[in-house]
């Protein structure tokens, strides 16, 4: 299951990467406390970590991981904004995820 596995760690690694952005996004532009900041560059530190855990070259985590991250962003718009995704939301996620899984789990060569 090293598919599950790498779908769970891009996952994680996504929601790492929006809360460490979202955090700032209330404080700029909610009237929030500054002090969100201090877990915002947690939360920035643990997705950077999180990307050095998969086994494969950088620049293929970097553009694969591109894919699951617009997924849980479209997933965030719904479960935190309390907006539900439109169609083309699912669609343009859904091929995004495709992308992800051809990149990361195409049969390679040596």
């Amino acid at each position: 299951m090293p598919e599950l596995k790498t779908i769970s760690l891009f996952m994680l690694t996504a929601l790492a990467e929006i809360v460490g952005c979202y955090l700032p996004y209330l404080w700029l532009r909610e009237g929030k406390t500054i002090w969100l900041l201090v877990p915002a560059a947690l939360s920035l530190a643990v997705f950077t970590w999180l990307l050095t855990l998969h086994p494969t070259a950088s620049g293929r985590v970097y553009a694969a991981y591109g894919g699951v991250y617009i997924f849980m962003a479209v997933l965030w718009l719904w479960i935190v904004d309390g907006i539900r995704p439109t169609t083309w939301d699912m669609i343009g996620s859904a091929v995004a995820l495709l992308g992800m899984a051809i990149i990361m789990f195409a049969p390679r060569t040596t």
